[in-house]
């Protein structure tokens, strides 16, 4: 599974997680191609090679002409579903605005769909969060870990006056994930930071066991006296042993449905998954009375349990659920790219003892390049195995 760590020792914020993927590999002019899906104009993305300190890294820039600040969650979340994103961008990137929107409505006291976003409203937020999860998909990451996070201090100019660091939405935000400050007087930990890691990550503390493939350094804008002022990340396959005895323990979540929207359903998989699901499935059963319904069965990492448990209250019509441990048990897992006439697409390789079982291309770049190209998918997908075959024989 393809683990990214966020190593946050001077914070964190939107455009330093952008840069920071593209330092590790993301292309830019993918991430731009996809940002450009959005209805929002008048902006233009740049990045450059910078010194932070002693250290080099990546500086992307969102270049805006707009004046308009101040969106509600209501708007933004439109303007991502109207964009035609790939699924996991667009509830990734709805899931980090909504524990945005959550906080702010939290700490000001107001129903949440009465919060209007200033900074985080304008069109560089948004191209910066909606950015990151582009690269996060782009880079195949599918799950997420991150350092104790450096908050900096001293105060801070905002939309609602200056307030002390960690503004208070921020620190609504972290309020589960380990923090400290060594006294540099600046925000080193923004809203647009905060939520990422409150929307993305499931697990905090050192970095976890993991094959590193790809280190990125992610730059803020100002340079630090104290200490280089970036994102680490490191992005690599999670080390999870193949058939052994080294099974992690995961949570199953479950809850018998008999009176909910099949639309409802579509709409709860895609923000369990953004909120740190491994998996998210319903089984078809006859239930008491002689009802047709539905067992919804959610896998999470135990962290993640009592979070997803308030989601499925929330957003389904279940008055109760079922909860127990299993020890999950899984394939080792890689990501290569296969160069095709219609462009590059991932593949992942499912091995047991170094040999390859299973090689299945990514759904989400194939069904891009359907549409983009005009072909039919079931083409595409029979092409790229082809094409797999000839350019990694080596791989069986």
């Amino acid at each position: 599974m393809k683990l990214c760590y966020f190593d946050c020792f001077s914070g964190i914020s939107g455009d330093m997680l952008l840069g920071a993927l593209v330092d590790a590999g993301a292309d830019l002019s993918r991430i731009e191609a996809e940002l450009r899906r959005l209805p929002v104009s008048g902006w233009t993305l740049a990045a450059e090679k910078v010194k932070r300190g002693a250290l080099q890294a990546t500086q992307v820039r969102v270049a805006v002409t707009e004046t308009h600040h101040h969106r509600g969650l209501g708007d933004i979340l439109q303007i991502i579903a109207r964009a035609g994103l790939a699924p996991g961008v667009a509830a990734r990137a709805s899931g980090v605005f909504k524990c945005l929107g959550e906080a702010e409505a939290r700490v000001h006291g107001v129903p949440v769909e009465k919060v209007h976003f200033h900074e985080v409203g304008a069109v560089d937020a948004i191209v910066d969060i909606v950015g990151a999860c582009v690269g996060l998909e782009l880079l195949g990451v599918e799950q997420f870990a991150c350092s104790a996070l450096n908050v900096g201090g001293g105060r801070v100019e905002t939309g609602h006056g200056v307030l002390p660091v960690p503004a208070p939405a921020t620190a609504d935000m972290l309020q589960h994930a380990p923090s400290y400050s060594t006294g540099i007087e600046r925000e080193l930990v923004t809203p647009t930071g905060a939520a990422l890691v409150a929307g993305l990550v499931t697990q905090f503390g050192p970095m976890p066991r993991m094959t590193v493939t790809q280190i990125g350094y992610g730059a803020g804008a100002a340079d630090l006296a104290e200490q280089p002022n970036v994102l680490r990340l490191f992005l690599g396959e999670a080390a999870e042993a193949a058939c052994t005895a080294d099974e992690p323990v995961v949570t199953v979540l479950e809850a018998n449905l008999d009176d909910m929207s099949p639309l409802v359903g579509g709409y709860f998989m895609e923000q369990a998954l953004a909120a740190g699901a491994l998996d998210v499935f319903y089984t078809p059963v006859q239930m008491k009375k002689n009802r047709p319904g539905l067992v919804l069965t959610v896998i999470c990492p135990p962290e993640r349990a009592d979070a997803l448990s308030e989601l499925i209250f929330e957003q389904t019509t279940t008055i109760g659920l079922r909860h127990y441990e299993a020890r999950r048990r899984t394939l080792e897992r890689e990501f290569v790219t296969v160069e095709t006439p219609y462009g590059p697409v991932r593949m992942k390789l499912a091995r047991l003892n170094g040999r390859v079982l299973n090689a299945a291309p990514e759904y989400e770049d194939c069904q891009r390049l359907a549409r983009e190209k005009a072909v039919p998918l079931k083409q595409l997908l029979a092409d790229v195995q082809f094409y797999f075959r000839q350019q990694h024989k080596d791989r069986g």
